[in-house]
């Protein structure tokens, strides 16, 4: 379970620490965890964050998303609630975040960590500011992007094919997930009784597995039959050259 101060609650919900603030006044937003003079939310924290923000952006009033937020928490306990959400929020990510320095990333890419590339990465979440280091949430795709630079491909095409890559796994990820939310979960306006939350809980835990497996063996699959077909042209033309005359 991952831990947020609240300037990355904020930054990982695509908010501001104003807002955040402004949230827990309003009772909408859990209080969060004390440690000493600390502040420290959780991944339950998040998705509700992500959910207020979500409902405002419908046009919801503060009012009326209390209202639902209560009507949700009615006939079950705190733990409860947070327990459902904090598998909904639970990092999906199989890696952990990995510190990165400046000279680091510069050495990794050359005179091509530019302030303009740096600044894509960071709109693409491939690297977050903390202080004056960073943080790859996903370091196997730095490593990826360094790999494909050290290849010759220039970083910002990397980083357009990263922007890439995520919309179209969202969108087959989203396939997957609507299609349990329809057959499993039910309505959008329905809720768990309390005796049911245990029930989704797990549901959602299976669900982590289940995209995470679809999308691996997807890939693996699309991987056997795209390079070839991209590729073969050019090894044949590398065949059908004479000795000495292939380039």
């Amino acid at each position: 379970m991952a831990e947020y101060r609240i300037d990355d609650l904020a930054q990982a919900a695509g908010t501001t620490v104003r807002n955040v603030r402004v949230y827990q006044d309003r009772e909408l937003l859990p209080p969060p965890r004390r440690e000493g003079r600390a502040a420290i939310y959780s991944d339950a924290h998040l998705v509700r964050l992500r959910m207020i923000i979500n409902m405002l952006e419908r046009g919801y009033a503060f009012a009326q998303i209390r209202e639902m937020l209560t009507a949700w928490e009615s006939g079950r306990s705190l733990a409860d609630v947070l327990g459902l959400e904090e598998v909904m929020g639970a990092s999906w990510a199989e890696e952990a975040p990995r510190a990165v320095s400046a000279s680091e990333l510069r050495s990794m890419f050359g005179k091509q960590f530019t302030p303009s590339n740096l600044t894509r990465a960071q709109q693409l979440g491939l690297i977050e500011r903390r202080g004056t280091r960073f943080v790859a949430p996903s370091p196997q795709l730095l490593d990826a992007g360094r790999e494909l630079v050290a290849l010759g491909v220039p970083l910002s095409d990397v980083l357009e094919l990263a922007e890439q890559l995520q919309h179209d796994v969202d969108h087959v990820a989203g396939l997957l997930v609507e299609i349990v939310r329809k057959h499993v979960l039910g309505p959008a306006e329905w809720t768990p009784s309390r005796d049911e939350v245990p029930y989704y809980a797990d549901v959602l835990q299976r669900l982590r597995t289940l995209v995470m497996s679809a999308l691996s063996a997807a890939a693996a699959r699309s991987a056997q039959r795209v390079i070839p077909e991209i590729l073969g042209d050019k090894l044949i033309e590398l065949l059908e050259n004479k000795p000495g005359e292939a380039s």
